[in-house]
């Protein structure tokens, strides 16, 4: 079965991360994984067709991949957040390692913010993070738009349920292209007709 949205205990009792936006009047789209050869640069046009700004959650070797897409991200005014090198696992990854690898996409990027791959993450990461004054940034609808049997037709009936300071997942590589480039066309019009902004995750 396929969560579309954290129920509200789950953000209760994980409060020290962000889940949610403060603007009433906004949601604020966020994109992982990326930059992507493919998926970004169409994700951008579409954006900047759209007049929104989102925040990428971007991957260090991604970055090193595809220097001159990760710039056109800045250019184009969205925000960015760590998302670390290689995709790590949190709860699976010695928290030494997972710092390192924080580190390392930290000296190509200026950027407070940073989201767990998977959203997994140790209470102890958490703390060292904290410690680095990093605003750890969860979401609280996920699009789903990665796993290749579900329908991009669910995804955009599954927005319906989208509501104001929501922050939105998708992702930005090859895995979820299809799914992406189906759906987030029309979920950016359910969100416009529901009368709501978009906006970007500040540090």
């Amino acid at each position: 079965m396929n969560f579309f949205r954290v129920p509200y205990l789950i953000q209760l009792i994980y409060w020290n991360k962000l889940w949610r936006g403060k603007d009433k009047n906004c949601v604020y789209l966020t994109f992982d994984d990326g930059p992507d050869d493919s998926t970004t640069p169409w994700v951008l046009e579409l954006l900047q067709k759209e007049k929104i700004q989102a925040t990428f959650f971007c991957l260090g070797n991604q970055m090193e991949k595809h220097p001159s897409i990760f710039k056109y991200i800045i250019e184009q005014g969205h925000a960015i957040g760590n998302h670390t090198y290689n995709h790590e696992k949190g709860n699976k990854t010695k928290s030494k390692d997972y710092l390192s690898s924080i580190t390392k996409t930290d000296a190509l990027m200026n950027s407070g913010l940073f989201r767990p791959p998977y959203g997994s993450i140790t209470r102890t990461q958490v703390k060292k993070l904290k410690k680095l004054n990093k605003k750890i940034v969860m979401w609280s609808w996920i699009s789903n738009d990665y796993n290749q049997r579900l329908d991009s037709k669910t995804i955009i009936k599954k927005a319906q349920s989208i509501r104001s300071r929501d922050i939105l997942l998708f992702h930005n590589n090859k895995k979820s292209e299809k799914n992406l480039k189906d759906s987030l066309p029309q979920v950016i019009e359910i969100v416009k007709n529901k009368g709501l902004r978009f906006k970007t995750i500040i540090d």
